[in-house]
């Protein structure tokens, strides 16, 4: 849509003003520096390298710098385990001890600069690492693992000590895991399971125990990366990695705190673009849990609208709770992707199909029902007097003969099932056991997704521990809410990245005509004043209304007639946020003497409130459409954002808005009106007819492009209220508030 506005700039030029905009020419990226060509208009990065960090998983020589064996010493613990651990994966390993000279029989070495040969991973048990780090460099060691704490987790001090050891390996070309991590990274990991498996990246080890423990119930788990504090490897670095990695079905994270919202977005863009599923748990939906948070790990937990909208953008699944990851993940690792949407629920009880049907389909499952050819098929071995339209209820599964099995062929053979869905409220034998062993069997022959929900609280019966977690075909689940939201997340998934096209491809990198006239228009640390703020609109092709700017009765009367009336008048000033409160807007003024009497109405009330003005305007009047407000903000941790939602002189009550992070294209933006609650007034209700939405969208991308543009310049902007008027008349920015940074 905004093609026809983009100019040309020369690299030279580009670069010069993103250094201009207090910004470098981009984060070096590890493996190469960034280039100008992988940045956007705004100086942010457009593409970032993955990290190689098959060493780091895989070393081929470890050291162990503070290994010890001595009894009761906490630092013998860790050397044991690492031990075990080089052994399994074939490391050759170094303890480092300036006094001992051996450990656990393995002879030690003073220091780093005595190791036998170059070590791809050091592991420093000691409380100050930073010491260590130049010698490391020296030595020229690849990676470096930190688990002391008292960083960034415990306040300012902890985290000017972070920023050193950040500055230090830097400077080194080191990559360190930690602070103030664990050694779930050298967990051991069971060889003898196949396919797909879940890649796990936690901030706390320990929320990542149960997607662990998957492995006792046959679910592969590849890796485990605690990134602590991350003063250098952080998440999207483990993103990154992970979703190149082909034994990887499936990315599960807990994530407290993200140390740059542009990296994060950029290595799920890259889960996306190999449809690798990412499930995250995120804390900070609360004010307590983002304040403990902080307190955790030392970095923003974010806005959490914004962190919801930017990991929607991107496909990643977020869910609250550490049993909803473990099952979530489990099921995006390992089903193949669905031939149909529509989902079946197959029960022995009619109460507890109707039960099921009401959850799936309020959260939004699709339960289509079965054409007659098919249910007068299953009628074959139901009885008729059972309803097998969906739910089917088959009255008790047949034990005694082939009828159970020939029921769920049948359901599965519809092109209109993509998922079949079996809730076992207890376990109820013979039944219940020749009820899974038919799933399980029909699951082996079938490409479409089957599902148990194995209600029984005791959990140890056969059927459940022998049959069914025996099968890898089978998605087993214990409660039906983590059942539901698992296969919610699977279809959304799919359907996601069928269609994913990368808004990083698309993104603008070179600045339009509007952007040197918008810069001539901010004045650093000010509010523009209405007049202002609407020319910044207008520079970007935002329709304002007729109107002029008058510093008398008598201009504000001749300006009335060469706008039309009838007309509005406003006070304009640079510090006027909320005119409408201050009685500082008269609307539906028809006549000369109106016009006269409402200008010197509007210049008492601003001396009697002590505010300047630069004048009053005098503005067409715009009716018939539907308030709404476009605004940006800048995010600490994403940069530049952007709402849309109901406005008007309700909008801080209404509260129905949604937000996206640059960069996004016209159908994320089309997504954002889906969202909001009052979307039906956009569609026309109580005979009014339907609003432009092409108009409104049109504005949503073009106010994108305004504050991608003018980046840390522009700390926030408000269209309140953006009239958009029936469809094909477009829409009409009523008024605008601008702040500068």
């Amino acid at each position: 849509m905004l093609g026809s506005t983009h100019g040309t700039l020369t690299t030279d030029s580009r670069r010069a003003r993103v250094i201009a905009c207090g910004e470098q020419p981009g984060p070096a990226v590890h493996g190469r520096p960034a280039d100008v060509d992988d940045l956007d208009v705004g100086g942010r990065p457009l593409y970032t390298d993955v990290p190689d960090l098959d060493r780091f998983f895989r070393p081929e020589s470890v050291a162990v710098i503070g290994a010890s064996d001595a009894e009761g010493r906490p630092n013998t613990g860790i050397t044991r385990q690492l031990i075990d651990w080089a052994g399994r994966v074939g490391a050759r390993l170094h303890p480092v001890h300036p006094t001992r000279p051996a450990v656990f029989g393995i002879p030690c070495v003073t220091s780093v600069a005595d190791l036998p040969e170059q070590v791809d991973l050091a592991v420093l048990l000691v409380a100050d690492p930073l010491p260590l780090i130049e010698q490391l460099a020296e030595a020229k060691v690849k990676f470096a693992v930190v688990f002391a704490s008292g960083f960034a987790e415990t306040g300012e001090a902890g985290a000017a000590a972070q920023e050193r050891l950040a500055a230090a390996v830097a400077e080194s070309g080191i990559r360190l895991l930690g602070p103030n991590t664990n050694l779930n990274a050298f967990s051991s990991f069971r060889e003898d399971l196949e396919g797909p498996g879940i890649a796990l990246i936690t901030q706390s080890g320990h929320q990542g125990r149960p997607v662990y423990a998957l492995q006792e119930l046959g679910i592969r788990l590849t890796h485990w990366a605690p990134t602590g504090n991350e003063a250098d490897l952080e998440t999207a670095d483990f993103l990154s990695y992970f979703a190149e990695r082909p034994e990887v079905g499936a990315i599960a994270c807990y994530v407290e705190g993200l140390k740059d919202g542009r990296s994060f977005l950029l290595a799920a863009d890259r889960a996306a673009r190999r449809k690798v599923p990412v499930v995250a748990v995120k804390v900070g939906r609360t004010e307590t849990g983002a304040r403990t948070a902080a307190s955790h790990t030392g970095k923003l937990t974010g806005a959490d609208a914004v962190v919801d909208a930017a990991m929607r953008q991107y496909g990643v699944i977020r869910v609250d709770g550490l049993d909803e990851l473990q099952d979530t993940a489990a099921l995006l690792a390992r089903a193949r992707p669905p031939r149909a949407e529509g989902v079946v629920v197959y029960s022995i009880s009619g109460g507890t199909g109707a039960h099921f049907a009401d959850l799936a389909t309020e959260a939004g499952l699709r339960l289509p029902t079965l054409s007659q050819a098919k249910q007068d098929e299953l009628h074959q071995w139901i009885p008729e007097f059972l309803s097998v339209a969906n739910p089917v209820d088959n009255g008790g599964h047949p034990v005694g003969d082939w009828r159970g099995r020939k029921i769920i062929d049948a359901i599965l053979a519809d092109p209109s099932v993509g998922v079949l869905i079996c809730p076992v409220t207890g376990p109820f034998p013979p039944l219940s056991d020749r009820l899974v062993q038919d799933l399980v069997d029909a699951a082996e022959q079938t490409d479409k997704l089957v599902c148990v929900v194995w209600g029984s609280p005791v959990g140890t019966e056969p059927a459940y521990r022998e049959v069914l977690l025996g099968s890898s075909r089978v998605a087993t689940f214990r409660t039906v809410g983590n059942c539901i939201t698992a296969v919610r997340a699977y279809l959304d998934h799919h359907r996601f990245v069928s269609g994913y096209r990368s808004p990083f491809d698309e993104a603008p990198r070179t600045p339009s005509p509007s952007f040197r006239k918008a810069q001539a228009l901010m004045r650093p640390g000010q509010q523009l004043s209405e007049h202002a703020a609407k020319q910044l609109l207008r520079a970007y092709g935002i329709r304002v209304p007729r109107e002029q700017l008058v510093t008398s009765a008598a201009a504000a009367v001749r300006a009335a007639g060469l706008v039309g009336y009838p007309v509005v008048m406003k006070a304009s000033g640079a510090r006027i946020a909320h005119k409408t409160e201050l009685g500082l807007v008269k609307i539906g003024l028809t006549s000369a003497s109106q016009v006269r009497d409402a200008y010197r109405e509007l210049t008492d009330i601003a001396r009697y409130e002590d505010v300047t003005l630069d004048g009053v305007l005098v503005c067409q009047m715009v009716e018939r459409g539907v308030e709404m407000v476009v605004g940006a903000v800048h995010d600490e941790l994403f940069g530049p954002t952007v709402t849309v939602g109901l406005g008007g002189v309700l909008v801080e009550v209404l509260r129905d808005t949604a937000v996206r992070v640059p960069p996004f294209g016209e159908e994320q933006a089309r997504d954002m009106l889906a969202e909001l609650r009052g979307r039906a007034l956009l569609d026309g209700v109580r005979g009014r007819p339907p609003a432009d939405l092409d108009a409104l969208v049109e504005v949503v991308l073009r106010v994108q492009r305004m504050v991608v543009e003018l980046g840390d310049e522009l700390a926030e902007l408000d269209v309140n209220p953006l009239m958009v008027l029936p469809r094909g008349q477009g829409a009409v920015a009523l008024d605008a508030l601008v702040v500068c940074r």
